[in-house]
C-alpha cells in the first residue's frame, strides 16, 4: 500500500482527508478559507476542472469557454512547483456575504521564486463558496509577511 501523502494546502492532514473530497465533488467547502486552501492543493495538482468549477458566477474567467479556460490554467501551471501555503488572516462572511482570505503561496519556476501574497474574495452562489477575485502581490515586497493583516494588505494599496 502506498504511504498517505500530506495534503499540498499545508493543514497538516492527509489529501485523502483533507482537499480530495472536495476535489472530487463530494462535498462543498465548508469555509472560505477550505476553499482557498483547496483551490491552492488543485493547483498543486494540476486539478484545473475543479479550479474552474470553484470560479464564482462573477469572475471575468467564468464568462469565458471553459475549455480555453483550462487549456490556459494547465498551460500556466505546468512548470510550477506549489510549495507551500500560509494562511495570514481571513474574515467575514460581512453583511454582502463576502469573505476575505489573505494568504501567502510559495511557488516557485524552474529555480525561481514566483511567491505571491493574495488578498481573496469569496461569496456563494447558490451552491457553495466560491472565488470572486483576488489582489496579488510579490511576496518579496513584503519583509515579514506573517505578520501581515487584511487591513495593512489593503493599506499597501497593491
Amino acid at each position: 500500500m502506498a504511504p498517505a501523502r500530506d495534503c499540498p494546502c499545508c493543514s497538516g492532514l492527509q489529501y485523502a482527508r483533507c482537499c480530495a473530497p472536495y476535489h472530487r465533488g463530494e462535498r462543498e467547502a465548508p469555509t472560505a478559507e477550505a476553499l482557498m486552501r483547496s483551490r491552492f492543493s488543485a493547483y498543486a495538482r494540476k486539478e484545473s476542472a475543479y479550479v474552474f468549477r470553484t470560479l464564482h458566477p462573477e469572475h471575468e474567467d467564468k464568462k469565458r469557454p471553459e475549455a480555453k479556460v483550462l487549456r490556459e490554467i494547465r498551460d500556466a501551471t505546468s512548470t510550477l512547483k506549489f510549495m507551500r501555503l500560509d494562511v495570514l488572516d481571513r474574515d467575514g462572511p460581512d453583511e454582502a456575504g463576502v469573505w476575505h482570505v489573505l494568504f501567502h503561496a510559495r511557488v516557485f519556476e524552474k529555480g525561481k521564486n514566483r511567491s505571491f501574497i493574495e488578498l481573496s474574495e469569496f461569496a456563494h452562489d447558490g451552491v457553495g463558496i466560491r472565488y470572486r477575485s483576488g489582489k496579488q502581490m510579490p511576496a518579496a515586497y513584503v519583509t515579514d509577511p506573517a505578520g501581515l493583516t487584511i487591513a495593512a494588505f489593503r493599506a499597501m494599496d497593491p
